[in-house]
């Protein structure tokens, strides 16, 4: 099996930390007095961020750079993270500084008033080498909220050894990774037929439109919304867009196409543990991280796994969903700690070295156009890197986001159940609209 090296590569990347460097030094201009400053420090689990031994070196080296500020850092998970923010911010305990994506910290806390500006940050030379679509979702309006750090890009897998067995590996561009709408159903054809001469059982299938909670849902979306064009939401991000035409012709491609089903008791882990035993040829809820842990971790595991991008109608026009994490500082009514905390930030972001050892402290890339040589000889995040071109539209800020994502994967359960699919992705939207007049 290949790969199986690369993941020591990977872990030989991650202990390259940089402490004291004394590269561009950052002064404390507004911080003169004696008195130490403590911030307080959340980060979710971004990548290997949490459980990192790097993390902890970068904190201790700001930690010695700036004696007159310390940084306490504590980590969070996403099952009760959420709440511990919400219960912070109702009794006035938030932290100074926070590490998280773009959905809960621009388009939650920042939209209900929690976050400090920190546009400041974004005036220097580094930060014009920021991708625009990342850029675009740290800010409301012309006011920045977050400062990114690192990225990565969602996308889909195929098992290799089957294709070729099918001899549909010949509708894949092995190049680049990618595929038109047309060759994607003509693989799915030759899959199926090659399951119904092979599989005594009848237990395999070529794919699973798993909708049984949120949980992937990224995939699915992305599914969808390639598949002709369509769009999740408008480029302004006022309102969803799930019942264009584009996407309601994608919706009843997936549910003519044998081999093909909705299956309302799968989500994406489950999906995509029945892609790593061979019983799906192909995962949508897919990404490096997943590959690695089935490496590491799937006895079953007897082929080999290709990382697609989703199909489209348009080469040129493919967007896949992502990732994008960065740092939002809290506004606590202390300027103070406001500005040492954007001295925290700037140490680990705009300094070229300890930028890449953040960067590789989560596995994943960076959102800096500049900044390419992250995973030199890496052939696996290499090979996963090249989907960051195809990054799409971060539409996670769009309002009533949480609502949209439970009203997705339920639409798509009324779509397997055979409902009109006009009428369902209709509900849909009446679902969002319902949901913003209540808030």
């Amino acid at each position: 099996m290949k790969k199986i090296a690369i993941i020591l590569v990977l872990i030989m990347a991650l202990f390259a930390v940089s402490c004291a460097n004394n590269d561009d030094p950052i002064v404390d201009d507004d911080i003169k007095d004696n008195d130490v400053i403590e911030l307080n420090f959340w980060s979710y689990p971004v990548g290997e961020w949490n459980g990192n031994v790097n993390v902890a070196a970068m904190l201790t080296s700001f930690n010695n750079e700036h004696p007159n500020i310390h940084v306490n850092a504590t980590p969070i998970d996403y099952t009760t993270g959420d709440a511990m923010v919400r219960e912070a911010l109702a009794n006035g305990t938030a932290p100074d500084i926070i590490f998280e994506g773009p959905e809960r910290l621009v388009a939650d806390w920042a939209a209900n008033g929690h976050m400090a500006d920190i546009s400041d940050l974004w005036q220097d030379e580094k930060s014009k080498n920021i991708r625009d679509n990342v850029a675009n979702a740290c800010k409301i309006g012309d006011v920045y909220y977050e400062y990114p750090l690192c990225m990565t890009t969602h996308c889909m897998a195929i098992n290799r050894d089957l294709f070729e067995a099918a001899d549909a590996f010949k509708y894949i561009d092995e190049q680049t990774h990618t595929w038109t709408t047309e060759n994607f159903i003509k693989a799915v054809n030759a899959i199926n037929d090659y399951f119904e001469k092979t599989d005594d059982s009848g237990e395999k299938r070529v794919a699973a439109v798993y909708c049984s909670g949120q949980g992937g849902d990224q995939g699915t979306r992305a599914l969808v919304n390639n598949l002709y064009g369509g769009r999740f939401t408008d480029p302004d991000h006022t309102e969803y867009t799930v019942d264009s035409t584009e996407n309601i012709k994608a919706l009843e491609l997936l549910r003519e196409l044998d081999g093909i089903e909705f299956d309302p008791t799968l989500d994406g882990g489950k999906e995509k543990s029945l892609f790593g035993d061979g019983m799906l040829a192909m995962s949508f809820c897919w990404n490096v991280s997943m590959e690695i842990d089935q490496i590491k971790n799937n006895v079953n595991l007897d082929f080999d796994i290709f990382p697609m991008a989703f199909p489209t109608n348009d080469i040129s026009d493919l967007r896949l969903q992502g990732g994008i994490w960065g740092f939002g500082i809290f506004d606590n009514g202390d300027e103070k700690k406001i500005e040492a905390a954007k001295t925290f930030v700037e140490y680990l972001t705009k300094n070229d070295k300890r930028c890449k050892d953040a960067v590789l402290a989560t596995g994943f890339w960076s959102v800096r156009d500049d900044i390419t040589d992250l995973y030199v000889n890496d052939d696996l995040m290499n090979e996963y890197g090249m989907f960051g071109r195809y990054l799409g539209d971060y539409y996670q800020i769009t309002h009533s986001w949480a609502n949209a994502r439970t009203a997705w994967w339920k639409m798509l359960q009324s779509v397997g159940a055979g409902a009109d699919i006009k009428s369902a992705v209709e509900k849909f939207t009446d679902d969002i609209k319902g949901s913003a007049q209540e808030q």
